[in-house]
């Protein structure tokens, strides 16, 4: 029979409290990934750029807002963070190399490029933190 709190009926919870680093480096994944198919219904058209611009941004603050925080983590398994983070991060710059390769040879040009490389470069990063984070928390546990 497990131990039962007052309060709650529940049993207390050994975890310990992360702030929101994954939800934060996957709502920036979303962000860009909702702007490359933005993006990608108009090739080789140009793109309106406005909303891409929006999600490229939103993407990014998400995105340092996640690596704000996790620098600021203590007692956290960092060697785990990054013997994670530097192959999966190797796994998406290759897969982002090959999507910008898909766009320049459908013969995107200027700043719809710029944007798209830009969305690429956070796409390359966001899933490796995530990765890399979801690993870690639990490595010390």
């Amino acid at each position: 029979m497990s131990t039962l709190t007052a309060s709650h009926g529940a049993a207390p919870s050994t975890e310990r409290s992360f702030p929101p680093i994954g939800w934060l480096s996957t709502f920036a994944l979303g962000c860009v990934v909702i702007g490359g198919i933005t993006m990608a219904s108009y090739a080789p058209r140009v793109a309106p750029l406005g909303p891409p611009v929006a999600l490229l941004c939103a993407g990014a603050v998400l995105l340092l807002a996640s690596w704000t925080m996790l620098a600021r983590l203590k007692d956290f398994s960092w060697s785990s963070f990054w013997s994670v983070f530097k192959w999966a991060f190797l796994a998406y710059l290759i897969t982002s190399g090959m999507i910008e390769l898909a766009f320049v040879r459908d013969h995107m040009r200027g700043s719809s490029l710029v944007i798209i490389t830009l969305m690429l470069m956070i796409f390359a990063l966001s899933v490796p933190t995530t990765i890399a984070f979801t690993t870690a928390r639990y490595a010390n546990q």
